[in-house]
């Protein structure tokens, strides 16, 4: 876990990095989102996360929709199908691809899809052209960016006024659920972060005693392209992240929850199916516990 809050700086190696592991995982991305998986080996968070952004935009009345990272199109896809106008871009060039390949098959405009960089204005431009927009959505995304303002005052040009964004984040408060090295790291870098460093000493002395420091397990790749735990990949705290939201210009933030544990997530190789059956029965459930419980959630707000 990442100990900086809500802006750090990033390198070009990094972005770089990022790129090239969407571009790695793109041939496969899709499995995140199929509903036969949701008892399977991984859990799909993804297909929840998608159900939630579903529900909300029906409920939203939008009528055209700009996706920030499409990933391989599915979610964009299944927003044409329901009959909205949809744009897109996405910082993998195999990712667009796979977009663009889904619009195609199922006769939506292609060529609306396209690279981009949401930090850098200059390679979305010309989409504005199709705006401005009734909806933004944005997942996958915030975890990557050095600059967590700027992106999302580019996402904000695309928007009508009164337009609603769905903008998803890593969920740093979690950690306090998964006694592993990411819990040690959020209460001596975030809880404790004004406290005195001999006290904050002892206090790690004392967490090493407890915490499986070991876990999780590095992500293995045998192919030599980047690991998702070894790229800019960080996680926000969702008071920080409504407090951020209102500071760019969006109002009335509300929080929604995916990706419940019904326990520490060095269980889940231990319960298995009885882990992704607790977990699939708690998901919507849209509680104060989703603070805690969920490794992720997304902010709808609306653009002033």
């Amino acid at each position: 876990m990442e100990s900086p809050g809500l802006s750090t700086q990033d390198t070009g190696n990094e972005r770089e990095d990022v790129a090239k592991y969407y571009d790695a995982v793109a041939s496969e991305y899709y499995r995140k989102y199929q509903r036969e998986n949701l008892l399977g080996e991984k859990y799909p968070q993804n297909y929840y996360r998608l159900q939630l952004l579903v529900q909300r935009l029906a409920a939203s009345h939008a009528h055209s929709i700009y996706e920030v990272g499409t990933g391989e199109g599915t979610p964009i896809a299944i927003m044409a199908r329901m009959g909205f106008a949809v744009a897109g871009c996405d910082i993998s060039e195999n990712m667009v691809k796979l977009t663009q390949a889904h619009l195609q098959s199922i006769n939506a405009d292609s060529k609306r899809v396209q690279w981009g960089d949401i930090e850098d204005s200059l390679t979305t431009a010309n989409q504005l052209a199709y705006g401005p927009f009734d909806a933004l959505i944005a997942v996958g995304v915030m975890p990557h960016v050095a600059k967590d303002a700027l992106a999302l005052r580019n996402m904000r040009m695309f928007l009508k006024e009164g337009g609603k964004i769905f903008v998803e984040f890593r969920n740093k408060l979690f950690s306090l659920f998964t006694f592993n090295r990411y819990t040690k790291d959020f209460i001596l870098n975030d809880l404790l972060a004004d406290v005195a460093d001999d006290v904050r000493a002892q206090v790690a002395v004392e967490l090493d005693k407890r915490l499986a420091l070991d876990q999780p397990p590095p992500e293995t790749r045998g192919d030599g392209t980047p690991r998702y735990d070894t790229i800019h990949a960080k996680f926000h705290n969702p008071f920080e992240v409504t407090e951020l939201m209102e500071r760019e210009g969006f109002t009335h933030p509300r929080l929604h929850w995916y990706h419940y544990h019904p326990a520490p997530p060095m269980l889940e190789n231990t319960m298995q199916k009885r882990f992704r059956e607790e977990a699939q029965r708690l998901e919507h459930s849209s509680s104060w516990r989703g603070y805690f419980l969920c490794s992720a959630f997304v902010v709808e707000a609306q653009a002033n």
